[in-house]
């Protein structure tokens, strides 16, 4: 048999929140990601637990149990139980009544096997009780062992219950999908028949999709085909793909975690800040890179006038869009260019230049001393300011 193990899993905390359903006779199974990222051996960061107990129930034996218990979607079945710190999402079974697009018409249910008919993918309808034995109602097991993103039934009906089923899809594909098998065919297809969806969703639930996607360890196959299904044209116009894997392999030579602004700026698109309902300092950064990215000037030109962090992106998104591998040793370069001081101040240019002229002579002259690799010395430049 199926078993889930991990820290979380026997902390004391999320094991008393179980106790307080099944010692009333009521199910506690986990379920979702929290099933799913135990299964696949990576970080669980939420705790959902379903349940046939109805919400007010779980309200009362919460308290009841000293817990505190905060309906943070009661209509919809949810309390959020906080034990040991930690808030774990309590909801009761479900079953879809009605659907229209993100808002649903919702029913109790008493079974895990109708709760899973309403989730997305095959992998997401795992369930698990307290003791660790998986309950497995759609086949989520072998699909999550072949790395496999399926819909559950009919990919374009769960599609339409909600459009931001296809970003999902894609997402959860570049972090847990099978690179090499492909997207699942039925589920790219009714992604593919159902774009333009896309456009009935908030730009703050498409930035916040996006991002997630984005920060996967490589998204580049998952870009790939939403490009190729129309979805990233209706997600972002004028995007366009092709440097993204090879700013991934940059990355990755260079041991640099996700960023899903650095890979943002090398897909392009128009205004993306709007569209994505990007913070302002992630706007402002994003516009500083492709700015920088721009320029022709060396990686140590650009750590002294950038920073060493602006500098290195800069040079991998050059890089990339270009096609070609970074030449000499980066590191080496951004760290000559942030530890470079300009030799010369205002002092040593009066009382023979001021107001205006001093300024320009000593933009000229920086400009001079960072053509020369930093080496010109205050007395050389000093020379060129008195010979004009």
């Amino acid at each position: 048999m199926t078993r889930v193990f991990g820290d979380w899993f026997f902390a004391d905390h999320t094991q008393a929140v179980c106790a307080v359903l099944t010692r009333a006779g009521y199910r506690a199974l986990f379920v979702g990601g929290c099933v799913r990222n135990a299964l696949l051996g990576v970080p669980v960061t939420d705790i959902d637990i379903a349940t046939d107990a109805r919400p007010e129930t779980v309200m009362a034996l919460a308290e009841a149990a000293g817990l505190k218990a905060v309906p943070t979607g009661f209509d919809h079945g949810t309390v959020t139980v906080v034990a040991g710190h930690l808030p774990h999402e309590v909801t009761t079974f479900r079953r879809d009544v009605e659907t229209f697009g993100r808002r649903a018409v919702v029913a109790f249910a008493d079974s895990p096997e109708e709760d899973a008919r309403r989730r997305d993918f095959t992998m997401n309808a795992i369930y698990a009780t307290p003791e660790g034995a998986v309950i497995d109602p759609l086949g989520g097991l072998a699909d999550l062992a072949a790395r496999r993103v399926r819909f559950i039934d009919d990919a374009d009906a769960r599609i339409r219950e909600d459009f931001l089923r296809i970003l999902r899809f894609f997402r959860f594909h570049a972090w847990y999908g099978d690179a090499e098998a492909g997207l699942d065919p039925d589920g790219l297809a009714a992604a593919a028949a159902n774009s333009a969806g896309i456009e009935t969703l908030s730009k703050e639930r498409i930035g916040a999709e996006i991002r997630k996607l984005l920060a996967a360890p490589d998204p580049a196959p998952s870009v790939a085909a939403m490009a190729a299904a129309g979805v990233l044209a209706r997600t972002l116009p004028g995007a366009d793909p092709r440097a993204l894997p090879v700013l991934v392999a940059l990355e990755q030579a260079q041991g640099l975690p996700p960023d899903p602004v650095r890979r943002l700026a090398t897909l392009g698109g128009e205004a993306p800040a709007k569209r994505l309902r990007l913070s302002k300092a992630e706007a402002r950064r994003l516009e500083r890179l492709t700015g920088a990215a721009g320029q022709m000037a060396g990686a140590a030109e650009l750590a002294y006038r950038l920073g060493p962090d602006m500098a290195r992106d800069a040079v991998l998104l050059r890089s990339a869009a270009l096609g070609q591998p970074l030449s000499g040793d980066l590191a080496s370069e951004l760290a000559r260019g942030t530890a470079a001081r300009f030799p010369l101040s205002a002092a040593d240019l009066m009382p023979g230049f001021d107001g205006p002229a001093l300024g320009a002579a000593l933009k000229r002259l920086e400009a001079d001393w960072v053509a020369s690799g930093f080496r010109l010395s205050a007395a050389e430049l000093i020379a060129r300011a008195r010979q004009g």
